[in-house]
Formats: C-alpha cells, sequence, structure tokens
C-alpha cells in the first residue's frame, strides 16, 4: 500500500489569512453587518465556507448565511481577478514536498477550499502535478468529517495505517482522528499547539524540519 501524506491547505501549505479576513470583512458589510474581529475569522479558516460563515453569525437564518456565503464566494472572485489574492508558500514546503516525494510518499490535499480555490492555489505555485489526489469543499461535509480522508486513501491506494493527516487546525486533526488515520499538526497556522494536541494530534511540528523529521523518520 501507499504511504500518503495528505495536506490542509489554506494555514498549511499557503499563508492566506489576509485574503480571508478582507473577503469576510467586505461580505459582512455589504449586508450591513459589523464585520467579526479577524482574530475569530481565523478561528474558522479550514471549515467548509457556509459552515464557517454560520460560525461567525450563530444568529443568522438560513437565507442570511447562504446569502453571506454567496457574497463572500463572489467577493474573493473578483478580488483574485483584481491582482489582490496574495497566498504565498510557508517557507520551505516546496522543498519538504520534493524530499517526500522522493522518498515514495504519495500527496494529497484536503483543504476547505472550493476546486476553483484549491486550483488556483496549486496553478500559482505550480504544484498542480505534485498531488494525486485532491478533495475539496464542493465534493464532502465540512470538516472534521471523515469523508475527505477516506476518498483521499482511496483514490491514492493508501490505507488508514500508511496515511498522515497534516494540518494546522483542530478540525484538521479531528479528521484525522475520525478517519483513523495518523494526524500530524504545524504550529504556523491558525490554532495553538495546546489546541492541536487536544484535538488529538501525535505531535505539533514547530518548524518545517521538525515535520520532515516526523514524516521521514
Amino acid at each position: 500500500m501507499n504511504k500518503l501524506a495528505l495536506f490542509d491547505c489554506d494555514g498549511t501549505l499557503v499563508d492566506s489569512q489576509a485574503n480571508i479576513c478582507m473577503s469576510m470583512d467586505r461580505a459582512f458589510e455589504k449586508h450591513a453587518l459589523t464585520p467579526p474581529d479577524h482574530h475569530l475569522t481565523r478561528r474558522i479558516v479550514g471549515l467548509s465556507l457556509q459552515e464557517a460563515v454560520r460560525q461567525l453569525l450563530p444568529d443568522g437564518d438560513d437565507a442570511l448565511i447562504e446569502a453571506l456565503t454567496q457574497t463572500y464566494k463572489d467577493g474573493f472572485f473578483e478580488l483574485r481577478q483584481e491582482g489582490g489574492v496574495h497566498e504565498p508558500l510557508y517557507e520551505g514546503i516546496a522543498q519538504l514536498l520534493d524530499k517526500l516525494d522522493s522518498a515514495g510518499w504519495v500527496l494529497g490535499v484536503a483543504t476547505g477550499k472550493s476546486d476553483r480555490g484549491l486550483n488556483h492555489v496549486l496553478e500559482l505555485h505550480g504544484l498542480t502535478d505534485r498531488f494525486v489526489t485532491l478533495q475539496t469543499a464542493d465534493r464532502h461535509p465540512s470538516k472534521p468529517h471523515p469523508a475527505m480522508v477516506e476518498l483521499a486513501m482511496s483514490e491514492a491506494g493508501a490505507t488508514q495505517e500508511t496515511t498522515v493527516m497534516i494540518g494546522d487546525t483542530s478540525f484538521d486533526m479531528e479528521m484525522g482522528v475520525n478517519a483513523g488515520v495518523r494526524p500530524l499538526g504545524v504550529d504556523w497556522g491558525y490554532h495553538n499547539a495546546d489546541e492541536l494536541v487536544a484535538a488529538g494530534a501525535e505531535l505539533v511540528a514547530l518548524t518545517m524540519n521538525e515535520l520532515q523529521e516526523a514524516l521521514l523518520a
């Protein structure tokens, strides 16, 4: 069976918090609502968009949640068209992917992004051909439901014993636990290390080298 390294995207592969906060601000403002504090917005990164909006506006009815979600999507697309979206790779990610590939790992992504959003990021950084399985919010329930991991394993020819879920949020760790795979946290994203451990992380890598050692030891 193949060894599968399954990565979250936002907060794990790329730093996208500025775009997400800006787009959420604009969406709330267009509906005459006070935008959430950016700390709260960063907390929901990784969830499927509609679930994220619902958590930021728990008293909103279904129609408002759906409208806000669509406004966010439209605004993010407009921001991208304006050249205002910046989602840099975290330093060392490209080199880590090279080393995992050389060591025989199969690579995948499991993200709360849409297909369009993920494809844009991978194309921007020349990573489209690096991943054999791409799982997004367009085709799955929100994290921490295990569906993304389960389909990724099937597509990659991996098992629970040979799969690692790598992410920066408690949602990623809980999804890994729910799918019965090895959950590894990273400390450069949007939830802190204590939260990742409490959510089931086997360990939390503070640096890219620590993550590499955990995977290639």
